[in-house]
């Protein structure tokens, strides 16, 4: 592994220390009362390599989609729409651990709850769409421009916001085997 082993491990601790001193800081005083230079300072860091990280305050909160959740998609085995996100999401949650899944909790509420951060979200969503779109198109046999695709992304994604912000009001339910369940009750057609 060498020093690059050791210089990644290294960034990846300064990005975990960056975005836990920042929501500590939004908690205590508000995203927008909440500058970057108080953030870097309780980082220990100068506010040059916070940038190198995040280039904007919204940085830290509406990152690129969900990584753990493109990475399980490209795994899920070929399937109907549903079933294959419902998998990717499964996937996804047994790769995080109890902490990983907190704060990407946590950064999901801020992103739903603090109004530049919806905008900002929704600026960047159809470049995760369009790359959620490409991954199932290929597992499932469609174009990636088929209107089926995007209704049963639009209600997978519709589904699991509306339990993110269920989640942001009950910190106590099990946000991932709530999704799952209710991707399950969307696979199964939405009987009541």
């Amino acid at each position: 592994m060498g020093n690059g082993g050791l210089r990644e491990r290294k960034k990846a601790r300064t990005k975990e220390t960056i975005l836990r001193e920042a929501f500590r800081l939004f908690r205590e005083r508000g995203y927008n009362a909440t500058t970057i230079d108080q953030i870097a300072e309780a980082a220990e860091v100068s506010p040059a390599t916070f940038f190198r990280y995040f280039p904007t305050k919204e940085d830290l909160v509406t990152l690129d989609g969900f990584p753990p959740f493109i990475e399980a998609l490209h795994v899920q085995p070929p399937g109907p729409p549903v079933t294959v996100l419902r998998g990717a999401f499964r996937t996804a949650f047994d790769t995080m651990t109890p902490e990983e899944i907190a704060a990407g909790h946590e950064r999901e509420v801020f992103a739903a709850t603090v109004p530049e951060l919806v905008a900002a979200n929704l600026r960047k969503s159809p470049g995760v769409l369009r790359q959620t779109y490409e991954i199932l198109a290929g597992k499932t046999g469609c174009d990636a421009g088929d209107p089926r695709l995007r209704n049963a992304v639009g209600a997978v994604f519709g589904v699991v916001t509306l339990l993110w912000l269920q989640w942001a009001h009950d910190p106590g339910l099990d946000g991932p085997a709530e999704i799952d369940r209710a991707l399950e009750h969307l696979e199964s057609g939405l009987p009541l």
